[in-house]
């Protein structure tokens, strides 16, 4: 059966050296481009690939489609080619980074329509704290093609202009508490969240131990904070798409439908300054 959602460390670590199974390393620092293709380098899950959050997980910028836009999907198809991904292939996916650029890998295959993909829980560190295997060698992949089948799974800023005000649609943002509000803004040149939106930060779907909280407990905070409302679509986003996938995977954990992302985000949506913002 395959892992849709999470995957924990002694599973993965039954499978290192299985063809049918595709490992990825997402690490990566927002303040540092370079810094997660130079610590796989040094070391990673032993016959980890890697892909790169802005060259691998993203498109080109223009500076008004966002930090991280969604990249061409026949492209990052080839990419999936070149590490051996295929429909056949189990793909997990690690970061170090509270699983935040491993959730936007899950939700990109789950985009195309590869299903079968889930997230380390707990990441680097916990592989590192349980001294499984590692290395530096950077594996040869397997022939292979991936064959994209998109799902309507995203929505743009037209889309969610289009939206606001009407109570059948909601927006929930994942970034922390502060940002939402406008405060301590230093990724983006504006602060603010788009005018209607909830408040979920990604940090509260992870336990104190790092892992993602238990399916019912998950059930039960997002019910609560969508009170029952039968939101279609409900939105995600966040800074740049990414953090928000972390939501839908929690979502997901917890039985829910995880709705759409909204991958421009906020920095894509404060690049027009004729988009309302709130600071509430």
């Amino acid at each position: 059966m395959p892992y849709r959602t999470l995957i924990r460390t002694a599973e993965l670590s039954k499978h290192l050296g299985d063809p049918n199974w595709v490992i990825i390393d997402c690490r990566h620092e927002l303040t540092d481009a370079l810094a997660g293709r130079a610590e796989y380098r040094r070391s990673h899950i032993a016959g980890a690939h890697f892909m790169d959050a802005c060259e691998d997980l993203a498109g080109p910028l223009t500076g008004k489609n966002g930090r991280h836009p969604l990249p061409d999907a026949d492209a990052f198809a080839e990419r999936l080619s070149r590490l051996g991904v295929d429909s056949t292939k189990q793909v997990v996916a690690y970061d170090a980074q509270a699983a935040i650029f491993a959730s936007r890998l899950w939700w990109m295959l789950r985009w195309l329509g590869h299903d079968a993909v889930a997230v380390l829980d707990g990441g680097w560190s916990k592989w590192l704290s349980e001294a499984r295997p590692v290395g530096a060698e950077v594996p040869t992949p397997s022939a292979a093609r991936f064959i994209p089948s998109p799902r309507k799974a995203a929505v743009n800023a037209g889309f969610v202009l289009a939206s606001l005000g009407r109570p059948e649609v909601m927006l929930l943002d994942a970034r922390s508490p502060d940002r939402f509000r406008g405060e301590n803004e230093t990724l983006d040149p504006v602060g603010g969240h788009i005018p209607g939106a909830a408040n979920r930060f990604f940090r509260e779907n992870l336990a104190a131990s790092g892992l993602f909280k238990s399916a019912a407990r998950l059930r039960e905070e997002y019910s609560a904070l969508l009170q029952a409302r039968r939101a279609e679509p409900l939105v995600h986003y966040c800074g740049s798409g990414v953090s928000a996938c972390h939501n839908m995977l929690a979502m997901e954990i917890a039985g829910l439908p995880a709705g759409m992302l909204y991958a421009g985000s906020w920095s894509e949506w404060c690049a027009d300054p004729s988009r309302p913002r709130a600071l509430d």
